[in-house]
């Protein structure tokens, strides 16, 4: 299941999945699209991707919003999310894991990714700071 879609650098459309039930750790991909031709596999491994972008640089972000499946979370927890980078050589670098509990999107600005951190709960949102 497709959770967000970016223009990259190249013109090409990036889509992030968060994958089908039952989630399988490292099932989740982004694809680069064009128009025309077929979905490839830009950027592979990930678990349960919810927002992606694009920095200046032309670097791509990646968020999950569970690491370790949406199912393998007890029901007493909230999953924990990474920010991932994937360099252009296509090594990923993990920028923020930590404190990181149900992540529910980002905008990158100012050096800094702003992610959206508990973002199922009703009570306990908040915006994440993480230098870039």
């Amino acid at each position: 299941m497709p959770t967000s879609v970016v223009k990259g650098p190249d013109g090409a459309f990036y889509v992030g999945q968060l994958t089908g039930f039952p989630f399988p750790v490292g099932g989740a991909s982004v694809f680069r699209v064009v128009p025309g031709h077929d979905p490839e596999v830009f950027a592979g491994g990930f678990t349960n991707i919810i927002d992606i972008a694009f920095d200046k640089r032309g670097r791509l972000y990646v968020l999950e919003i569970a690491t370790g499946g949406l199912l393998n979370t007890p029901p007493d927890q909230l999953p924990a999310g990474r920010l991932v980078r994937v360099n252009r050589d296509g090594s990923k670098t993990t920028l923020a894991s930590e404190g990181l509990n149900a992540p529910g999107g980002f905008v990158l600005g100012h050096g800094a990714a702003y992610i959206t951190n508990n973002s199922i709960l009703s009570d306990a949102g908040q915006v994440v700071k993480v230098a870039i």
